[in-house]
């Protein structure tokens, strides 16, 4: 039997994407708002013993995480084997710490709450930084996408001769990686110190690249502050003006535009946050770990048999 994918609002054409890749079959939903507020969900393609899989991008999560918790318990109480997740985008990352006392570590607390909503998750790129894998914090088995590698292709189709930047030093691995990826070079702009308000910031052998395109390439585009800074940086040192691609385009409030008015020449994402920035698709890859995860728990969970429901 075809496994079964379920959009939750806002989801529906990468679900469609996903599912033409998959060859599974799209589900029908209806999700609403009663007047009070409270979430309304009905499932109108029976699930009975099926594989299902979820499609629902994380950002501006709390919002979404109600209707999702409500569909999977529907999901699994009306029969399906397994039920899991597909977040191009997983939210609640970054606070990887308690920085100040008393303060909630929000990264371990979702994780939690969304391991025992599904039996599985797939994700494009989180932001790991203290964590060296998402098993460090979900106790569900997780597949892992790397956009790293559309990203390179979507440059060596578009960039006649591009220079990849990294802002800092710690960008420079992965800015290096999607460097590699496309054939190009790359450079890490070199910051001096003097004083706490006092950085100058200077672009290495400068003279060799004034005839390259500058693309700089960060996972999450937020506030776009550092790309904006580093625009300023290029811009000064005589380059072009440059190509600011991300992975996820969070962009907080007017960052977007404030980045194209800062002098960037073209905003690009990937399509894991339905953006107009999005050029770049990550059907393909997010397609071929569902499919390992599919066939995994299909290995895992004898046909037939109805998954039993996390407390």
């Amino acid at each position: 039997m075809r496994p079964l994918l379920f959009a939750l609002p806002g989801n529906e054409a990468q679900t469609v994407r996903l599912a033409g890749e998959l060859g599974a079959e799209v589900g029908r939903t209806e999700c609403r708002r009663f007047p009070d507020g409270e979430t309304y969900v009905r499932l109108e393609t029976p699930v009975s013993g099926r594989d299902v899989a979820l499609v629902c991008t994380l950002d501006r999560p709390d919002d979404k995480l109600l209707p999702l918790a409500f569909l999977a318990d529907a999901v699994r109480e009306l029969g399906a084997r397994r039920v899991g997740l597909v977040a191009p985008y997983l939210a609640y990352m970054r606070q990887d710490r308690r920085f100040r006392d008393g303060e909630a570590m929000t990264s371990a607390s979702f994780a939690r709450l969304l391991s025992r909503t599904v039996d599985w998750l797939v994700t494009v790129d989180p932001h790991l930084h203290r964590y060296a894998a998402l098993s460090e914090l979900y106790s569900i088995p997780s597949e892992l996408v790397h956009a790293a590698p559309s990203v390179a292709a979507w440059i060596r189709r578009s960039i006649p001769r591009p220079l990849l930047v990294g802002p800092d030093v710690e960008s420079g691995q992965w800015v290096r990686a999607v460097a590699e990826l496309a054939g190009a070079p790359a450079i890490v702009l070199e910051k001096l110190r003097r004083g706490d308000r006092d950085v100058e910031v200077s672009v290495p052998e400068v003279g060799r690249w004034r005839e390259r395109t500058p693309v700089l390439v960060d996972d999450i585009i937020s506030t776009a502050r550092t790309m904006i800074e580093t625009v300023g940086h290029l811009r000064a040192a005589g380059l072009t003006p440059p190509v600011c691609i991300g992975v996820h385009a969070v962009f907080a409030n007017d960052s977007y535009e404030t980045l194209i008015a800062a002098g960037a020449a073209q905003v690009v994402t990937c399509d894991t946050i339905v953006h107009p920035s999005n050029r770049i698709a990550v059907s393909s890859a997010l397609a071929q770990a569902v499919r390992r995860r599919l066939g995994r728990e299909a290995v895992a969970v004898p046909a037939g048999t109805a998954a039993v429901g996390r407390v």
